[in-house]
């Protein structure tokens, strides 16, 4: 029997449902909703009601084009206020014949994340990064070992309840039950990395709209995570205050005449522009990269402050991995190679099957990789079919909005 999962990536600039069939261990896309976000900034929701629409609009598409009623979905998650911190935790080993039980290393995984938190944070991922059996260490499975200490190093990402608590509302509004939160990195290195990357040591740079969310593998796991408050958006803001133009004018041009090499620009190649005023204007795409350039090179020094306050310089053979919306402009691994001195490239979502015509770019990285978390974690869904209601989550948002 298939099993079916939901992914729902709340972003800065877009929101996208994504239904994925699992047959043997195999992902179909079978169903795709999009829609432009509304009420979000630097990944945080500022408008629930506005947000709420635009989920309301891609559920309904996702449903529409899957033939399934939604119910419940795994949810990205951005914004500043996500951190990490490093943990170990200690279980003695039954006396048995078994070895290590499952029971002992749940125990040890309880230890590991009992951390004092503020009572406005909660823990939101807790994953193992080794394990380690009286002085045997870089475990990576200790099911059924045997010895008489189980301990296990952990990485474990906090969340500021309120930015969650403000996501599932805008969720709940249409009718959708938050299973779990996915911090957007993660959900994005399931989609993209190779496991030998992984292995090796490499770093995953999702650069969105409003935020650039970072994940650090070693060894196979996860050993770092970070989120900076950055990302297209002002790169396109910088644009428009310096040609004075509408930040719709301003993305048009990013997307149109953007890159991040002014070297490699004709400097007598000039593009119109309406900016302010109605007056149009010459500018030179040359000066256009050179704005661009520099803000790429803050947001890849700010990368690279990260990975030296991790203690990882140096020990990423696989280099960084570029994915989001932003991860599309041109010139963009020039950059990162030139700041960072490591090999870079930009990764679009690997094996893709079924509704994949849209989901082939670096724009869909966190979409596909929640379905990829979800089979990952065994997180799986049997929602019913039924025959399409037009309009059924709009109308559950009244009822969610309006006083009785």
């Amino acid at each position: 029997m298939a099993e079916i999962i939901f992914g729902l990536d709340i972003g800065t600039t877009k929101v996208c449902a994504l239904v994925g069939e699992v047959r043997e261990g195999q992902l179909q896309i079978i169903g795709l909703g999009l829609a432009p976000a509304r009420g979000m900034r630097k990944g945080m929701v500022i408008d629930v009601t506005e947000a709420s629409l635009a989920v309301a609009e891609a559920v309904e598409q996702a449903e529409h084009t899957s033939g399934y009623d939604l119910s419940e979905a795994l949810v990205s998650m951005a914004g500043e206020h996500i951190s990490c911190t490093n943990n170990t935790g200690m279980a003695a080993i039954g006396r048995n014949d078994n070895g290590v039980t499952v029971e002992d290393i749940e125990h040890a995984l309880n230890m590991a994340q009992a951390i004092p938190i503020p009572h406005n944070r909660q823990i939101v991922h807790l994953v193992p990064r080794h394990y380690a059996i009286d002085e045997q260490e870089g475990i990576s499975s200790p099911l059924g070992m045997h010895g008489f200490r189980l301990e296990v190093e952990t990485h474990i990402v906090t969340a500021a309840k309120p930015a969650l608590m403000n996501l599932s509302r805008c969720t709940e509004n249409v009718g959708i039950t938050v299973h779990d939160f996915v911090m957007n990195a993660l959900a994005s290195g399931e989609a993209v990395l190779d496991p030998n990357e992984k292995e090796m040591g490499v770093i995953v740079a999702d650069i969105g709209g409003g935020t650039t969310d970072l994940a650090l593998y070693s060894e196979g796991k996860v050993w770092h995570t970070k989120v900076f408050p950055v990302g297209g958006y002002h790169v396109t803001n910088d644009i428009a205050i310096g040609l004075r133009a509408p930040y719709e004018v301003a993305e048009e041009i990013k997307i149109q005449y953007g890159d991040c090499r002014p070297q490699e620009i004709d400097p007598n190649f000039v593009f119109t522009v309406e900016p302010f005023g109605g007056e149009k204007i010459q500018v030179g795409r040359q000066d256009l990269a050179y704005v661009i350039e520099a803000r790429m090179e803050e947001i890849f020094q700010l990368i690279l402050q990260e990975v030296k306050r991790s203690g990882y310089e140096g020990l990423l053979p696989a280099g960084i991995v570029l994915t989001g919306g932003s991860a599309q402009l041109r010139g963009i691994t020039a950059v990162a190679e030139n700041v960072m001195n490591v090999p870079a490239r930009t990764a679009t979502p690997r094996n893709l099957i079924g509704l994949i015509d849209r989901l082939h770019s670096p724009a869909y990285a966190t979409s596909v990789g929640l379905l990829r978390w979800a089979m990952s974690d065994h997180h799986t869904y049997q929602p019913r079919q039924r025959q399409w209601e037009l309009g059924r989550r709009m109308g559950t948002i009244l009822k969610a909005l309006l006083p009785d």
